[in-house]
């Protein structure tokens, strides 16, 4: 018998291949999707996507969902009460599993199972240990479609926003960024995919840079407005 799982979305490219694997296999059963969102501004964490084209692009994709709020820059005790929350009301309904898109970052997927054990959720990574330009030459060969919407200004300069992925995106990337961006470099917005009813249409708005504080660490990020349409 297959697994009730959520699956935790991110509207970028990982989290669109890993669902892919996903509706693809007899073990689970993909029947919620869930997102961060930073409640004031009302965008997806970390990628900054609009809330309204996250709607869009989850009715694209037909799967019952909901959203996990956060202030803009939550502390670890305001993470962590706000997901107790609800892992608890999604075990409550019989979820037995949670699903991530998550490549090769071992500290985050222990960090993920050892938050879920208490309650008895297993954890599954449909790409883990995946040969990140293979994920990329595959994503490209199956008819997904990304933007890049968001980057480290450490790695990438702001040119990199707006760009779309595919095989000239991946060979254009300096030395020691991902193909994937696992570490952080860049962040997508998935616009189409196999299992999405129709693609999500968008023009490109302004670009805006954020710096923010972690401790006596800075870090700056390029992030790319996309409008619906």
């Amino acid at each position: 018998m297959s697994k009730k799982t959520y699956f935790n979305w991110s509207s970028g490219k990982d989290s669109a291949m890993a669902l892919h694997a996903l509706l693809q296999s007899d073990e689970f059963t993909v029947d919620y999707l869930l997102t961060s969102v930073n409640d004031e501004p009302g965008r997806v964490t970390m990628h900054g996507l609009r809330e309204t084209l996250l709607e869009m692009q989850l009715d694209a994709i037909g799967i019952r969902h909901g959203v996990i709020r956060l202030p803009d820059q939550p502390s670890n005790d305001e993470y962590e009460r706000v997901m107790t929350e609800k892992v608890t009301s999604l075990k409550s309904q019989g979820f037995e599993c949670a699903a991530f898109g998550d490549i090769f970052l071992e500290d985050l997927k222990s960090y993920r199972e050892s938050q879920l054990r208490p309650y008895g959720i297993d954890t599954a990574f449909p790409l883990w240990k995946r040969d990140t330009r293979e994920l990329m030459r595959e994503f490209v060969a199956l008819g997904f479609k990304a933007v890049v919407i968001c980057i480290d200004a450490s790695k990438l300069d702001a040119s990199f926003l707006g760009r779309v992925l595919d095989t000239e995106f991946v060979s254009s990337l300096p030395q020691g960024v991902d193909a994937c961006g696992e570490n952080g470099e860049f962040h997508t917005f998935c616009f189409d995919a196999p299992f999405f009813k129709n693609p999500i249409r968008y023009s490109i708005g302004e670009t805006v840079y954020r710096q923010y504080e972690a401790g006596e660490y800075e870090q700056g990020f390029w992030y790319c407005d996309l409008v619906p349409l």
